[in-house]
């Protein structure tokens, strides 16, 4: 069973990332946070690192489900979604896949939400590169 799921899109880094931004949002996820680990490497470890984005999102309406049903959920929140530029120029998009990550919770609601979300991350990760300017899904 994987944990992700991947595409690789025809775009450069920055317009793969606003166009993830847009497709989220269609989604009904909100992008609550944004890790750069090229910058935190920079940073903290003063070394050279490919553009790399972690994005935390969350879809409001399923996160307050789950969390009604799961009050220790929020664990395992929000669903992270990465940005990277491989070093042939490729952009790969990948979510992680929730179903796999909460497979260990035995709680009906929770499974459905996981279900739900894997549903639109999938999704997601799908239409990043049909909806964006410069290119498709290859």
């Amino acid at each position: 069973m994987t944990y992700h799921f991947s595409s690789t899109v025809d775009m450069k880094f920055d317009d793969a990332v606003a166009c993830l931004k847009e497709v989220l949002k269609q989604h009904n996820f909100r992008v609550v946070s944004e890790i750069d680990m090229k910058d935190n490497f920079k940073k903290a470890l003063n070394l050279e690192f490919r553009p790399y984005l972690v994005l935390g999102a969350c879809n409001p309406q399923l996160t307050y489900r789950a969390l009604q049903a799961e009050d220790k959920i929020g664990t395992m929140l929000p669903c992270t979604i990465v940005v990277q530029q491989h070093d042939d120029g490729r952009v790969e998009v990948s979510a992680v896949d929730p179903v796999t990550s909460m497979q260990a919770i035995t709680n009906v609601v929770v499974n459905q939400v996981a279900e739900e979300l894997r549903s639109h991350l999938k999704s997601v990760t799908d239409e990043v590169g049909r909806t964006g300017q410069s290119g498709g899904v290859t």
